[in-house]
């Protein structure tokens, strides 16, 4: 059985949103308690948050959820950082792939993650990805073969352009849920 972790990015300061945008409110919880509550109802149960931008504040939100965190204590460096830290603090974990989520994106249902990691299960060397039409993103899984590249990552683009190099050996799954909550006006149509 393929042993992967979930990584919930939720390091970001928000600066578009003018207030700590995983602590929003969302369906009786927050932003990050409901990416959190998602992932645990998927078929993997190993779920670990990547925290930066108001970390203890944040960490004490989410101790109900009992969910591992990790500290990214470069996370003004970008998306990518927190992927490094998370990669670091996974990797000694000895798993086989790795599913990277946002803590921003409420409309990612548990059965959109379970088909991607029953697509990685049946392809385990592949990149399985989310499809935004002309691009792939996250919700993402990473074969572990990857995780040397993605310690690589810089800036604030994530994964994306390891995505569109690695093209040839990539699954893209299609979803209609892909809306990014990084702006009031966005929060406030969800």
């Amino acid at each position: 059985m393929q042993k992967t972790a979930i990584l919930i990015l939720a390091a970001g300061s928000s600066t578009r949103m003018n207030a700590t945008k995983q602590l929003l409110p969302y369906k009786n919880t927050t932003l990050l308690g409901f990416a959190i509550e998602t992932a645990k109802k998927t078929t993997t149960n190993q779920v670990f948050c990547v925290l930066g931008s108001n970390a203890e504040i944040i960490e004490e939100s989410v101790k109900k959820h009992q969910v591992e965190t990790i500290f990214n204590p470069n996370f003004k460096a970008g998306l990518s950082s927190s992927i490094v830290a998370g990669i670091n603090h996974i990797t000694p974990m000895n798993f086989d792939a790795v599913l990277i989520i946002l803590a921003d994106q409420p409309k990612i249902t548990s059965a959109y993650l379970n088909e991607l990691l029953k697509t990685s299960v049946e392809n385990p060397t592949k990149i399985i990805a989310s499809n935004y039409g002309e691009n792939n993103g996250v919700p993402v899984i990473f074969p572990k073969n990857y995780f040397k590249e993605l310690l690589l990552l810089k800036g604030d683009k994530g994964a994306k352009n390891l995505l569109k190099k690695m093209h040839s050996n990539l699954i893209s799954i299609k979803s209609t849920n892909l809306i990014d909550i990084d702006t009031e006006e966005e929060y406030k149509n969800l």
